[in-house]
């Protein structure tokens, strides 16, 4: 009688252990170059006002991003404990570089927001500042419709990091003593 020879097989609880221990080394990266989750998000206000044109889209993504963290946003600055002061909220376009044709190839965007937190009795909770935030591109005569299409993709990304940037300062702010 021929006997078949059989595949050798990994002993039944081995199977497991390397994912397990890829998983271990990876949490323990991760936690080593200090990551943590964002958790909850704290102000030392209980109630905003934000004094900006209405109009302004990165008025509504600011109100859209503190209503969703827990701040509770009033319409009148007598009803609110700090008062957000949005004052310039204005988008920049340089040439950064030109072609051999003396057209433009490289763009420099820029935005830029102006803000001031205080309270109804004008203390500084945090004091007039700017946030910047700059992106640059190149395009390809030939694609000017994906020029114009990547640039808006671009302002739009920059309002974004600029709300963000706006409320992590929120959250640092200290009512003045």
């Amino acid at each position: 009688l021929l006997r078949r020879k059989r595949p050798a097989r990994a002993a039944a609880g081995h199977s497991g252990i390397l994912p397990f221990l890829l998983a271990v080394a990876a949490a323990g990266g991760i936690a080593g170059c200090g990551f943590h989750l964002r958790g909850d998000v704290t102000y030392a206000f209980a109630t905003l006002f934000i004094n900006s044109p209405a109009n302004v889209p990165f008025t509504g993504e600011l109100k859209r991003s503190l209503a969703g963290g827990g701040t509770t946003l009033v319409d009148s600055a007598a009803a609110a404990q700090a008062i957000l002061d949005v004052s310039g909220v204005a988008d920049d376009k340089q040439v950064l570089s030109l072609s051999g044709g003396g057209r433009a190839r490289e763009y420099l965007l820029t935005k830029r927001v102006t803000f001031a937190l205080h309270d109804a009795g004008g203390k500084d909770w945090v004091p007039a500042a700017e946030i910047v935030v700059r992106r640059s591109f190149t395009f390809n005569e030939s694609e000017v419709l994906a020029r114009e299409a990547e640039e808006a993709r671009l302002y739009k990304e920059m309002q974004t990091d600029a709300v963000q940037q706006v409320v992590r300062r929120l959250q640092a702010a200290k009512k003045p003593a």
